[in-house]
C-alpha cells in the first residue's frame, strides 16, 4: 500500500516499532532548529490549521491498522511540529476509540504548550516527548531560531502546566550542542527547571547526522554522562545512533 500520511512501522531509538503520522508539509515549524537534519525550513509559521485534510489521514490509519500491525507506539512526528495541526485531537479520538490497544506517541517542541487549549486537544495521548534544548533565552534563539513571538520562558511555563493537567507519560528531550548549551551555568539552571517540569524521564541527544550547519558537532559519550549525572537520575543518554539500514523515509524522524 501507499500512505501520504503515515510512514514506517519503523524501528525507532526511543519507541521501538513505530507507525509516523506526518500532518504537515514538509518544513513547516515553529521553530527553525540549527541542528535539524531535515534542512533549514521552507516556512517558519505558528498559525494553526488544518494543513493535511483530516479525513484523508484517519483513511490511511484505518486502512493500515485493519491489519492488525504489531506496534509499539502510533506517533505524531514528520516533517514539522504536529500541534500546527489544527485537528491533532480528532485524530486521537478516532483512535482511541477504534484502535484503543494502540499507545499513541507526540514528539513535540512544546512551542505552543502555552496555550491551554492545546494542553487539551493533546491530553488523551499515552506519551508526550517534548524537546527543551534551552532554558537561557540567548541559547534558546540561537539554537531554536523560532517565530519571532515565542519565548523559552513561556515555553517553559507551558511543559509545567502540561504536568498540571496530563495524567500520561512525558520523556522531555534535551539535544546537547558542544559550546553553545553544555556550559556550567546552563545545565545548572537545566536542573531547576527540569525540577519544576517534573517530566518521569529525561533523555540527552546529539548530533548523529548533518543538521543545517555545518559547524555543530556530536558531544562525547564523557560529556553526555556527566551532563546525566548533574541533571539526576532520571536522565539517560540516547546519544549516537548505531548504524541501521537505509529506509525510504525521506525527512521523516522519531
Amino acid at each position: 500500500m501507499n500512505f501520504k500520511y503515515i510512514f514506517g512501522p519503523i524501528i525507532s531509538r526511543r519507541l521501538g516499532v513505530s507507525l509516523g503520522i506526518d500532518l504537515l508539509p514538509n518544513g513547516v515549524c515553529t521553530f527553525d532548529c540549527i541542528y535539524c537534519e531535515r534542512g533549514s525550513r521552507a516556512e517558519l509559521n505558528i498559525e494553526r490549521k488544518e494543513y493535511i485534510p483530516t479525513k484523508k489521514v484517519i483513511k490511511e490509519l484505518d486502512r493500515f491498522l485493519k491489519r492488525k500491525p504489531k506496534l509499539d507506539y502510533i506517533t505524531f512526528s514528520g516533517s514539522g511540529e504536529p500541534t500546527l495541526h489544527s485537528k491533532i485531537d480528532k485524530i486521537v479520538g478516532f483512535l482511541k476509540q477504534n484502535y484503543p490497544e494502540y499507545k499513541i506517541a507526540l514528539l513535540t517542541n512544546a512551542s505552543l504548550f502555552t496555550d491551554k487549549r492545546i494542553l487539551e486537544r493533546i491530553k488523551k495521548i499515552d506519551l508526550i516527548v517534548p524537546s527543551l534544548d534551552a532554558v537561557l533565552e540567548s541559547t534558546f534563539q540561537t539554537i531554536n531560531r523560532p517565530v519571532f513571538s515565542l519565548s523559552i520562558n513561556d515555553i517553559i511555563n507551558g511543559l509545567i502546566n502540561l504536568d498540571k493537567n496530563y495524567v500520561g507519560e512525558t520523556w522531555l528531550e534535551i539535544f546537547i550542542i558542544p559550546g553553545v548549551n553544555d556550559t556550567e551555568k546552563e545545565i545548572k539552571t537545566f536542573k531547576k527547571v527540569i525540577d519544576k517540569i517534573n517530566p518521569q524521564r529525561i533523555q540527552l541527544n546529539t548530533l548523529d547526522r548533518p543538521g543545517v550547519e555545518n559547524w555543530i558537532q556530536p558531544a562525547t559519550m564523557k560529556k553526555l554522562n556527566q551532563i546525566a549525572t548533574a541533571l539526576g537520575d532520571k536522565v539517560e543518554v540516547v546519544g549516537k545512533l548505531k548504524p541501521r539500514r537505509k529506509q525510504k523515509l525521506k525527512n521523516k524522524v522519531i
